[in-house]
Order: C-alpha cells, then structure tokens, then sequence
C-alpha cells in the first residue's frame, strides 16, 4: 500500500509511503489519497489528521513522472479528480523534507504546517514543461505574497522552512529530531478544541475568503450553524465554570 491511513485516538495519519520514489505519486497513489480523504471526511469519529510522508527526504515530491500515463497535459486535468482533502475538518501538515510540485500542493491544502528546518518547498512544473495545476497557481499567491508565488513558479526554485515561515506559509519550524513531538504538541492543542467547533472555522475560513468583510459577516454555511446549535456549545461553557475540562461529544 503506497499510501496508509492509521486512525487512533480520534487523529487520523496519512502517510505517503514510497520512500523509493521520494513519496512521488502515481495514478495509484493519487486515486488512493481521494479515496481516504472521502473516508476521512465521513468518519465523524476523526478530529484531526496529520498529513506526511516516510522517510527525511521527502514529503512529497510530486507528480511520479517516470510513470507512463500516455495522457497529455490537457488530457489529465480534463480527468481530474479534486482531491478534496477530508472536508471540514482541520489538517496538520507534517513536512519532513521536498515539498516539491504536487508535495507542495497538497501542503496548501492543509491548515496547519510543521516544517523540519531541512524541508524545501518548489513549484518545479515549468522546468518540465508542465504547470501546478493542483492548487499551486491558485492558492499558493492567497496565501504568500504574490510577486514571491509567481517567482517560485517562473523559476521553479525552491525555498527553505524558515522562509516559508517567513512569508506565513508555515505555522513552526523545528529540527528534524524535534518534528514528532511538535506535530504531537499542535495535535494535542486541535483536539482541546471543540471539534464543531474547528469545522465551522475552517468552513467560514475557507467559503469567505472571496467575499469583503460585510458579507463573509453574514455567510451562516451548515458547519457554523451545527456548531452554535451543538451541545458541545454548553458543554465548553459549563466546563469552564465548573474549572473542568470539556467532554466534548462532537454533537
């Protein structure tokens, strides 16, 4: 299995396991991480999941192009599938090492990054005669600055952690020893929260980005109204003046 999906503990891990291929993706491989981010997303047992790939060298290199498709360019994005990254519940990047192409990509698909100081970040696509079609061209340029977006992409270089973090694209950087149990400290954190509670920010966050302040103000999207209606609502309240913690149902 080229990609694993272990569930403890209310936190679902997704692991790129092909350390052979600098846990580059094949059609497989891609097929499977849509697969598991629809399971992920119907599992209401799952609060949190962390995303990362085996190995230090590599997150995640990208699109496998030794593989053989026989699909132009146009023919692929014709036929592809959004991966669509487990819907509204948070997910923490754990980068180890490349994030290069597609690697990055599914980086800006999450919402919480932890980056070892020795992990690069590229858009390489144009140096092969290819362009990021999954997310890179537009999300990278909302979430860093732009002019530093399109230099990445017009040159395909890569970027260190600390500059990632720099321009915000990264949440912390740590040593590669330190990785685990800062990924850890930040899972612990999101699952303090109520969990309604962190779907209903990443649904607002993500539905209104677009929209001017006024109107994001009024966008009540089904994950915000199921949060002010849960009982997990009482429940933080009652905790809190009861100097308890909360016993959170996810309902």
């Amino acid at each position: 299995m080229t990609i694993r999906l272990e569930i403890e503990d209310h936190v679902a891990r997704v692991i790129i396991d092909r350390p052979e291929r600098m846990n580059a993706l094949d059609s497989a491989a891609h097929k499977r991480l849509a697969e598991i981010w629809r399971e992920i997303s119907a599992n209401d047992d799952i609060r949190c999941t962390v995303l990362t790939g085996v190995g230090d060298r590599a997150f995640c290199a990208g699109a496998d192009l030794k593989e053989n498709t026989g699909r132009t360019g146009l023919e692929y994005w014709s036929s592809f599938e959004a991966i669509g990254f487990g819907g509204s519940k948070p997910i923490i990047a754990r980068v180890n090492g490349l994030a290069l192409g597609g690697g990055l990509e599914l980086v800006l698909g999450c919402d919480i990054v932890i980056a070892a100081e020795t992990a690069r970040f590229g858009l390489p696509e144009a140096k092969v005669g290819r362009v990021p079609l999954d997310g890179g061209m537009t999300l990278l340029p909302r979430l860093i600055p732009r002019n530093i977006a399109v230099g990445m992409m017009m040159t395909g270089r890569m970027s260190p952690a600390s500059e990632m973090a720099r321009f915000g694209l990264v949440n912390s950087v740590v040593s590669p020893d330190e990785l685990d149990a800062e990924t850890d400290r930040w899972v612990a954190d999101v699952l303090a929260c109520a969990p309604l509670s962190l779907q209903a920010i990443k649904a607002t966050v993500r539905n209104t980005a677009h929209l001017s302040v006024s109107d994001a103000y009024g966008c009540k999207s089904p994950e915000l109204v199921a949060a002010l209606e849960s009982e997990d609502a009482d429940e933080g309240v009652k905790a809190f003046q009861e100097k308890r913690r909360p016993d959170w149902k996810g309902c």
